[in-house]
């Protein structure tokens, strides 16, 4: 098959697998917001962050090997699923030996009374990546997909019974994540009949060794991410200011805050599933540079449309992710959501740009661009947090990955060489930052200010989404 309807194939797929379960995580957050108050909600948040910065540090980053080294025909897939299942349960052992220590950190204070919780959460969330991951390596697009699907029609089912109906507030949405990864690893396991490629003799250490020169240098990576994250609700959670208002209520506020920008993770999430794919396919093709060039212009453009389009009716989207019915201070997210839109579009910007890390075998490089962009946001919350509160956070956010965005857009060319649009690219960023002044100050005739660039966002991309669509449709 060509490789460009390939991608548009594998993407095609997961979109099928990932919609109906995205329609679901809205239901979701309408339940969590109808029934957890806003400072529960930031403990809620805070453990989901916390189980995802122990996760790549514990496992090895082992996940991201699967991938780059289950689709490589040089090795043997039973040899990567059981040394990536040893290495996994290895650094899984290590967690619950330091667990202990998680205590003595003063600012985890929310862990206390979940620590058992979050240990499982991070064991049942390995274990089904592990598989996961595995079964999209060995081309079986379609299960991965309707693992998708079940795996969030399930959690939906135990969010309802536990918060819901029984009221148990944050551990029920611990016990329902738990539940909900073990049933999806389970059928995994069975439906791909993975015990073929799990036997202890197909243990290889080279190839351990090998994989974990390459995960390694991930692990800061992600953690890096997490921390951008973290660092953001642990600052208005605990910070002090006579300015303006800081808590537990104003991080959960933000935690809600990101609900609509999540849909620009979505439409990249449901592409880089196929995209990482065709680059590690694709790395030594003699076209390569041309094959980025193409994808990357029509993603770009996607995500710049996609990101107005949101920003622009981010007052009417709201209202159907979070309810302010039994909770008033739900009732500004929208102010705090379009800062955080342009952040996301960012951030699916440098992992299309990392996966040409992962395909070279680079990774180092998506380190110290991670890390330049978590201490910028570090320092940025530092001093714009106690002056402009939530909104402080969502510019630190924004500013951090677009530094990122540029660190990479400049050295991952030397790695993988292909055309960029410099100017069109400010000019967008430029107009969807306007547009979200519009939204928070509301000047005279912002409406048709926001009409205007959203109009111009549209016409500076349209072009390259008609000619990727073309070029699949004349393609025999």
């Amino acid at each position: 098959m060509d490789k460009y309807k390939k991608l548009a194939f594998n993407t095609f797929i997961f979109a099928i697998g990932n919609f109906g379960s995205k329609f679901l995580v809205i239901l979701l957050t309408r339940l969590y917001t109808n029934n957890i108050s806003p400072a529960d909600s930031s403990t809620k948040e805070l453990l989901e962050i916390t189980a995802n910065f122990l996760l790549p540090i514990f496992t090895f980053s082992m996940t991201e090997a699967i991938i780059r080294y289950g689709l490589d025909n040089k090795y043997d897939k039973g040899q990567v699923f059981t040394t990536a299942s040893v290495l996994n349960g290895t650094g899984l052992l290590l967690m619950f030996a330091f667990a202990p220590l998680l205590k003595l950190v003063s600012f985890l204070d929310f862990i206390d009374g979940y620590t058992i919780l979050l240990l499982i959460y991070v064991c049942t969330s390995a274990f089904r990546s592990l598989c996961s991951q595995f079964v999209r390596a060995k081309g079986m697009v379609k299960l991965f997909s309707l693992d998708g699907i079940l795996a969030t029609l399930t959690l939906f089912i135990f969010n309802v019974v536990f918060i819901s109906h029984l009221h148990w507030g944050v551990k029920g949405f611990m016990l329902a994540v738990i539940l909900s990864d073990l049933c999806s690893a389970v059928f995994l396991f069975i439906a791909a009949r993975l015990h073929v490629h799990l036997n202890i003799r197909y243990y290889n250490k080279w190839l351990a060794s090998s994989m974990m020169k390459f995960a390694v240098p991930l692990i800061p990576t992600v953690v890096m991410w997490v921390i951008t994250g973290f660092s953001d609700r642990l600052f208005i959670r605990y910070m002090q200011s006579d300015r303006v208002t800081l808590g537990e209520n104003a991080a959960g506020i933000y935690g809600y805050a990101t609900k609509v920008p999540n849909l620009i993770s979505m439409i990249s999430s449901i592409f880089f599933q196929a995209w990482n794919m065709s680059a590690i396919m694709e790395n030594d093709s003699k076209d390569r540079s041309r094959f980025y060039e193409k994808v990357y212009r029509a993603y770009e453009a996607l995500l710049l449309i996609a990101s107005a389009c949101l920003i622009a009716g981010v007052q009417i989207i709201t209202p159907f992710f979070v309810s302010a019915k039994n909770f008033g201070e739900y009732g500004s997210v929208y102010i705090y959501t379009p800062v955080l839109i342009i952040a996301s579009l960012f951030m699916c910007l440098d992992q299309f740009l990392s996966s040409i890390y992962t395909a070279t075998k680079h990774t180092k490089n998506s380190f110290w661009t991670s890390f330049a962009a978590s201490m910028v946001n570090i320092v940025l919350n530092f001093f714009l947090i106690p002056e402009w509160g939530i909104q402080g956070a969502a510019i630190a956010t924004f500013l951090s990955y677009y530094l990122c965005f540029w660190a990479r857009i400049i050295d991952a060319r030397y790695y993988v060489p292909f055309r960029f649009n410099g100017i069109n690219s400010l000019l967008n960023t430029i107009a969807l930052i306007l547009m979200c002044w519009m939204i928070i100050s509301k000047p005279a005739l912002y409406i048709l200010w926001i009409l205007a660039l959203f109009a111009f966002v549209i016409w500076s991309n349209y072009k390259a989404l008609l000619e990727t669509a073309k070029k699949l449709l004349n393609r025999r």
